[in-house]
């Protein structure tokens, strides 16, 4: 182990001097600050033109009835009463930005259709915000027909649709909707560990490639020997992993301490308390088991290749391998105890990715599948380890072609 742990810091040295890595350490930071500052200005750009002046010709006395839901909802409008006529409106509005007329008389409430005239120049959803005038007006209308309050109280209020399941039990359906409406209060409290653990995952995945191509340069540049005369294979190997694992770590806290500060800024979520919890243990452990399985798997990969550019189909698909839970997002997402995602759970080169997502959506989370999932990642990962150790160890040392999968099963079962 002590050789390892020197294979170990070499490569963490060599990176840290390496100036592609270095860029790429701060360069996505670095766009995602840039992105959430350049979001920040639409929005204020947005806000200041979501605004407008609005003038409405009352001949049925509801101004104050309309005056007061604008209010009440908070939007941005300067609201006054005018007496200009309709035919006087063009003239009025030419050379005006965000200005509107609204005329409510007797023939519009009887036909229900209320005249507005708009400026060229008036935010998009304008025409969204006039329907909160419909509640007022509409008590009007209702109103003009006689309707004693009880019954416009009726009348207004919307009808509600209570969907129960036959036989379940009042006091465990109360329970569900209390959880339900905890859920709804804080959507983000699972969200937040889940792409916490996922950005890790996705961290350390992308150092771990790599290895691939540090396994093959070092065969490329024909010193694999060099360093084979002072360790074994298997320490290489290992001190590989332990090196690029640490790298990926690096380049994840990087990450975070960018993004964190973004996120708080233009939220306020709580993201720090959400962290903070027993479950993002668990989430990190699901990210870093994951990337000793596709670690192990690039390292004896890489290790069969004479050089990254002349790199086969077959090892094209071991590099998409992390991603291909991605395939499989929106099923996961849309019904996450479905058989897609079980089995996705269970099949160990999707089984990081899937029970990311998964646990993120999950209200409850299946403790029993978890754990037979978990048990077959690390499983699967410590025979992962073994077999790429035997690949390692012969394909380090062999020159001058892409080794094929019969040669690699010939070592396998050598």
């Amino acid at each position: 182990m002590r050789n390892a742990l020197k294979v170990a810091r070499w490569e963490i040295r060599r990176n840290l001097k390496n100036k592609t890595y270095l860029i790429g350490l701060f360069i996505t930071p670095a766009l995602i600050l840039l992105f959430g500052f350049l979001g920040s200005l639409m929005g204020e750009d947005a806000e200041i033109s979501s605004s407008a002046t609005v003038f409405i010709n009352d001949e049925v006395g509801v101004y104050d009835a309309l005056k007061e839901t604008v209010d009440a909802q908070e939007l941005d409008w300067e609201v006054q009463q005018t007496d200009l006529a309709q035919d006087q409106v063009d003239e009025a509005l030419e050379d005006t930005e965000d200005t509107a007329y609204i005329f409510i008389n007797q023939e519009a409430l009887s036909e229900g259709i209320v005249p507005v005239y708009t400026s060229d120049t008036i935010y998009d959803l304008f025409t969204t915000e006039l329907m909160v005038l419909e509640s007022p007006l509409k008590s009007i209308q209702m109103a003009a027909l006689g309707l004693s309050k009880e019954q416009l109280a009726k009348v207004a209020t919307p009808i509600m649709f209570s969907e129960e399941i036959a036989g379940e039990d009042v006091d465990n359906k109360e329970a569900t909707d209390d959880e339900s409406g905890a859920l709804e209060e804080d959507p983000f409290k699972q969200v937040v560990p889940g792409i916490f653990a996922g950005i890790i995952l996705f961290s350390i995945v992308v150092a771990g490639m790599y290895i691939f191509q540090s396994a093959s340069q070092e065969k490329k540049d024909k010193i694999a020997e060099i360093i084979l005369s002072s360790v074994t294979p298997g320490e290489l190997m290992q001190g590989k992993i332990i090196g690029y694992f640490v790298l990926g770590l690096l380049q994840a806290v990087v990450l975070l301490a960018f993004a964190i500060p973004v996120a708080l800024w233009k939220t306020d979520i709580p993201i720090i308390e959400y962290l903070l919890v027993p479950e993002t243990l668990l989430l990190v452990f699901i990210a870093v088991i994951g990337y000793l399985l596709f670690a192990a798997l690039y390292v004896g990969i890489g290790a069969t290749m004479a050089d990254v550019s002349t790199a086969g189909n077959f090892q094209g698909l071991v590099l998409m391998l992390p991603f291909l839970p991605f395939i499989f997002a929106t099923s996961v997402f849309m019904d996450p105890t479905g058989i897609v995602a079980k089995v996705g759970t269970y099949f160990p080169f999707t089984s990081p990715g899937v029970l990311l997502m998964r646990l993120t959506v999950m209200e409850e989370w299946p403790w029993v599948e978890i754990g037979i999932a978990l048990a077959i990642l690390v499983i699967s990962t410590a025979v992962m380890m073994k077999l790429a150790g035997k690949i390692f160890k012969v394909g380090i040392l062999m020159y001058g072609k892409n080794a094929s999968l019969k040669e690699m099963w010939k070592w396998l079962r050598a």
